[in-house]
């Protein structure tokens, strides 16, 4: 489907005219959308509008490329990112622009595109340009990782307040799942982040003048999207290391548990090991309470070990007192 939006020079707003007119000389600058085009549609990149081949291929090609900005005799092409909310899959948005038009391509649908086109009058004033069009279009692509990289805050949270009552294999497998989402949104924001950066400080672009504090803007909430990941990527790896340092002195205490038990159990199965050989002649046997004797020998021993094994701080009785865990929100 091809969209279309003309502005003329008398400021008159015209929409879904064929391609053809966008051309007319009471044309002042056009807005067209190839939003999921057809195979004949894609042609007119080339065919109507010109546009050079390699900038073409870039649209046309099924595999994503990483954000980019190339410049060319009378227009420069933008390739962008949006990322689809439920899968964190990322689809090119491709922008060609100069003073007299904004010819924008897609191939999966996208609601920043579509908001823009519906919301308002883009000839509004008279002082309504292609670069604001291109503007708005940036600034939604990047709003919309904001509620996304919350999201994955707010999961960080959850894993932390049930920290002490999961499983391992749980706990780290929600860990790694978040860690590979962080990822995928930062395959986006960083070469988002150095687009832009190049597009504040390109001498090229000569809209700047008018538009820098809008785009310097956008700049900033990429530089805080990428500074929240950052964030939360080294707070997910102080929550693994803390966890298995936790479960690790667990399982040493079990093990010294055990290993202090099998201890006072040793002399204890020596004596009754000795007293379980069935010879004839043993001095002991003769004697009327020396069953008695020797369970209370036993005892003696393993209350002494346990008292022994409690003063140097093997075995200890305590309650641990869980401390309440500060939130992080970064703002």
């Amino acid at each position: 489907m091809i969209r279309t939006t003309v502005i003329n020079v008398n400021g008159e707003v015209r929409r879904d005219l064929p391609v053809e007119e966008v051309h007319r000389e009471d044309v002042k600058w056009f807005w067209v959308d190839f939003a999921q085009p057809e195979e004949d549609e894609m042609k007119l990149l080339r065919d109507f509008f010109g546009f050079h081949p390699l900038a073409v291929e870039d649209c046309l090609e099924d595999f994503s490329e990483r954000p980019k900005l190339d410049f060319y005799d009378d227009y420069f092409f933008l390739l962008l990112h949006t990322i689809n909310p439920a899968t964190l899959d990322f689809h090119e948005v491709n922008m060609f622009v100069s003073d007299q038009y904004i010819v924008t391509f897609h191939k999966q649908p996208v609601k920043v595109v579509d908001t823009i086109w519906q919301k308002h009058d883009v000839g509004r004033k008279g002082k309504y340009t292609t670069y604001n069009i291109m503007h708005e279009i940036i600034d939604g692509l990047v709003d919309e990782f904001f509620p996304l990289v919350y999201k994955i805050e707010d999961r960080l949270n959850q894993v932390e307040d049930v920290l002490e009552n999961s499983s391992t294999s749980v706990m780290l497998e929600r860990l790694f799942d978040i860690r590979h989402d962080m990822s995928k949104l930062r395959r986006s924001l960083i070469p988002m982040r150095d687009l832009m950066y190049r597009i504040l400080n390109s001498g090229k672009l000569h809209f700047l003048k008018e538009h820098h504090l809008y785009y310097n803007d956008v700049y900033d909430h990429l530089l805080k999207l990428v500074e929240m990941l950052e964030s939360y990527r080294e707070f997910s790896s102080d929550i693994r290391d803390n966890y298995l340092s936790v479960n690790s002195d667990k399982m040493n205490n079990i093990m010294m548990t055990l290993t202090v038990i099998t201890t006072i159990f040793m002399p204890l199965t020596f004596i009754a090991g000795l007293y379980g050989m069935n010879f004839s002649y043993m001095p002991e046997l003769d004697e009327r309470n020396a069953y008695f004797i020797v369970l209370a020998v036993m005892g003696i021993i393993a209350l002494g070990m346990f008292a022994f094994f409690v003063r140097i701080g093997w075995l200890h009785f305590g309650i641990r007192k869980k401390k309440k865990r500060r939130k992080i929100r970064l703002k």
